[in-house]
């Protein structure tokens, strides 16, 4: 940390982008509310928004610290250092970019937030509320951190670490830290807290496809901030990101629905939203490295890869209830990996051999060990402990109405959530029927 003249441009175009990330968590909460089946929405969406509510102030106390500290034995950062994004004052820069401390202390933690969120879709309909937040507190310290640490704070997995000697390694915006990070925590959760009731043998369809494409189309806008944004200024990197973004996107979503018309014979809006999130998540670490054209055939094989995995986790019997592992794990691979190919400095078909292939592999290799690692670590003491599964009967009867009392559609939810909500009388409301529910089941409501 040093002084410098402060750049307006640079901080104004990072406070925008940060802005710009931190709205894709709510649209990850349309997007996954809109997939889940009606009586878990609100539930789904609060989990989204639960993250918002830990991962901010996880990341202000240590997060910060662990990712962008001093480094210690090249796997985190010092977490004091930072401590409650103290020890700076309104002058402070980071180094050499002219840009206030917290205002990229703030763009990180959107990064943060959204990573932790993303995990939520493949434990849907069945985990308790209390023991999703207390995961993503401490998956957001203890895997997302350091692993921003390996890769950006000039740790392992950086351009200053081991693996450097083969050549670089290129991850512009998170291919590895958010994607393939959040997708490997995402199959790790859903192998131990277990399958939902009925999975493999009843139909579980999204309720609500017009809240998928909003979320869709929310996340899409937000990524521009995302990507566009990590150049840290509003220069022709920043533009290349954008237009890379742009094309790999819709790439993606035609390569999606390519591959739906040959095994369904039918394109679908639910292949379409989900297509333009896999051609996101692969274009992020590669964003600054690919020309538009090479953007392109990114965006192409990874739309036909993601749609072609969502059969994994019938044949493997694991329940990722929507789809992060099809998206953000095989998407992030994806996108990783081909940088090797594409990367106009240094990629394969552009005359650099294979170096910089091998190193994208290697590090999304150990990237996805550390990550599966730790996250079962935390994911098995939570099991052992206060446990994640809702009961059989809250998660059939659904989990808006046993546990948070509250319905998306009184409409659609029939009886059970006119029970459970209507006052009885004058003087029994809302909050009367709470408490009464919640000292029947032992205040574990």
């Amino acid at each position: 940390m040093y002084l410098l003249e402060l750049d307006t441009g640079a901080t104004a175009w990072l406070l925008t982008s940060a802005s710009l990330v931190l709205l894709m968590t709510p649209g990850l909460a349309l997007f996954y509310g809109g997939m889940v089946r009606a009586r878990t929405v609100l539930n789904m969406m609060l989990m989204s928004f639960g993250a918002m509510g830990v991962v901010a102030l996880t990341w202000t106390f240590f997060g910060y610290s662990i990712a962008f500290g001093d480094d210690i034995a090249s796997l985190i950062g010092n977490p004091f250092q930072f401590f409650g994004l103290a020890g700076t004052d309104d002058q402070s820069l980071l180094a050499g970019s002219g840009v206030p401390f917290l205002v990229g202390a703030g763009f990180q933690m959107t990064f943060a937030i959204i990573s932790t969120a993303l995990i939520s879709g493949a434990i849907a309909d069945r985990v308790r509320m209390r023991s999703w937040l207390i995961f993503a507190a401490v998956w957001s310290l203890i895997v997302y951190a350091p692993l921003a640490h390996m890769v950006w704070g000039g740790g392992l997995l950086s351009a200053s670490g081991p693996f450097a000697a083969i050549a670089d390694p290129i991850d512009f915006a998170g291919g590895t830290v958010v994607h393939i990070n959040a997708g490997v925590a995402a199959l790790v959760l859903a192998i131990i807290v277990g399958p939902r009731i009925g999975f493999g043998s009843t139909p579980m369809k999204p309720h609500n496809l017009p809240l998928v494409m909003l979320g869709s189309a929310l996340l899409w806008f937000g990524w521009f901030g995302f990507n566009a944004g990590s150049a840290g200024t509003a220069d022709g990197t920043a533009g290349l990101a954008w237009v890379n973004t742009t094309v790999a996107t819709a790439t993606a979503i035609l390569g999606w629905l390519g591959v739906e018309k040959l095994r369904q014979r039918r394109a679908t809006s639910l292949g379409a939203a989900s297509g333009a999130v896999a051609g996101l998540v692969a274009i992020t670490p590669a964003a600054a490295a690919v020309s538009p054209v090479g953007a392109v055939a990114l965006g192409l094989i990874t739309g036909g890869l993601c749609a072609m995995s969502l059969e994994l986790k019938y044949r493997f019997g694991f329940d990722d209830s929507l789809d992060v592992v099809g998206v953000h794990l095989v998407g992030g691979l994806s996108g990783t990996i081909l940088i090797g190919l594409f990367a106009v400095d240094g990629g394969l078909l552009y005359g650099g051999g294979f170096a910089q292939l091998a190193v994208q592999a290697i590090v999304a290799i150990v990237a996805m060990a550390i990550s599966a690692a730790l996250t079962a670590v935390i994911a098995l003491a939570i099991k052992y402990t206060i446990g994640w599964r809702v009961t059989e009967t809250e998660e059939l009867e659904g989990i808006d109405v046993t546990r948070h009392l509250e319905t998306a559609y009184d409409f659609a939810t029939g009886s059970l959530a006119t029970r459970r909500l209507r006052p009885v009388s004058e003087t029994t409301t809302r909050v009367d029927l709470a408490v009464g529910a919640a000292a029947k089941k032992g205040a574990d409501a």
